[in-house]
């Protein structure tokens, strides 16, 4: 039989903990079986780069916004190992202060002190070298869809989830104190951003321009002084950057909601004190109906899917398979992800998930351990 990793999760409070649990890992020398745990929290974080913002506001007075005294975002090249004094957590995510991913840290951990980052994997990466204890980042949109470059990263890197946090999107048009709706010319965000707002967009009917970041553009706005600009990104964000809201919700799906995860180094016990969601990504040997084989195990104790999505492997995305009619034929191997309402406490989830890998033939079996209570 081939060696499967299983690694499993369940269990996380109000404050969305996980739990992940491993089975015939290579690494459990004295066990067949092992539970791990870890952890979650949530922040704060920002990035600037410009001077100071002059402008007027509606009642004719100047105001400064100090844009230097911002933290900028961590790149690669800051990530040396550094011992961290600080009594607070401290949370990584991509982006600058004001960024979505900076809201759904503090929603989680309203005390804790964020770690902007550049990309996502720098994210991961301060967590690893210690420069932060938990990282946010936004795995699906319920406009958008998953987003299959953090599923990539969860494979790649040994942190633990533990924990979810779901962030309704309130996207806002945001522009400097005094610019009114007919004045613009132009409105600035993150590709998704203005996508999700399309319909008020066009209905304004300026041309749109392409940033990195809904919260970035803000900064851009603010620190040029741009009174022909607008930006789409949250109402935090302009507080943030000294932005005046001209219209909130824009967005063409007023129920839009992101849902992020929360990653540390240590894991969690899994628990059965509630109802849990557990996420595992696997991948099959081909066969008439294997992967309908594969999800009768769930069903057959009673465990509820919530999610099932399948993605091509990247490192191997061709499968040769023969064909007694028509010969060797090349395929796309994939991934399959799936989403279970059950903890890996329970012993119906793991006899499920020993089921599936006795009796199936599983190339890999990672299980990304997004255990929710189902009432949160």
């Amino acid at each position: 039989m081939m060696a499967s990793k299983y690694v499993a999760s369940s269990g996380w409070r109000s404050e969305c903990e996980y739990s992940w649990w491993f089975r015939n890992q290579p690494s459990c020398s004295k066990s067949n079986s092992a539970f791990v745990t870890f952890r979650l929290c949530s922040g704060q974080s920002s990035d600037v780069e410009g001077g100071k913002v002059a402008a007027t506001n509606n009642h004719g007075r100047k105001f400064h916004k100090d844009l230097t005294s911002l933290p900028k975002p961590l790149t690669v090249a800051d990530l040396s190992v550094t011992p961290n004094d600080s009594s607070k957590v401290r949370i990584s995510f991509k982006g600058i202060l004001g960024s979505f991913s900076e809201d759904a840290a503090l929603k989680a951990y309203p005390n804790c002190e964020t770690v902007p980052c550049d990309e996502f994997e720098d994210a991961f990466k301060a967590v690893e070298l210690w420069l932060a204890e938990k990282a946010v980042l936004p795995i699906e949109n319920s406009s958008g869809g998953s987003i299959h470059r953090n599923y990539d990263l969860l494979l790649r890197h040994r942190l633990h989830i533990v924990g979810e946090v779901q962030l309704p999107i309130n996207l806002c048009l945001l522009a400097l104190p005094g610019v009114r709706m007919e004045q613009l010319k132009r409105v600035l965000s993150h590709p998704q951003a203005l996508a999700l707002s399309d319909v008020f967009l066009s209905k304004l009917a300026v041309p749109r321009e392409n940033l990195d970041d809904a919260a970035r553009a803000a900064q851009y706005v603010a620190s040029n002084g741009l009174r022909d600009a607008a930006v789409v990104a949250s109402s935090r964000a302009g507080e943030v950057y000294g932005l005046n809201v001209l219209a909130e919700k824009i967005q063409d799906d007023s129920e839009n909601i992101t849902r992020f995860l929360v990653l540390a180094r240590d894991p969690i016990i899994p628990r059965t004190d509630k109802p849990f969601k557990t996420s595992i990504v696997f991948t099959l040997e081909e066969g008439p109906g294997v992967l309908f084989k594969a999800l009768a195990v769930f069903a057959l104790r009673d465990i509820n899917l919530t999610k099932i999505e399948s993605r091509p492997q990247r490192k191997r995305p061709l499968r040769v398979v023969d064909d007694s009619n028509t010969g060797a034929a090349k395929y796309f191997d994939y991934l399959f992800y799936i989403d279970f309402e059950a903890s890996m406490a329970e012993p119906r989830a793991q006899n499920a998930l020993g089921h599936l890998q006795v009796w199936f033939l599983i190339l890999i079996m990672h299980i990304l351990a997004l255990a929710v209570p189902v009432d949160f």
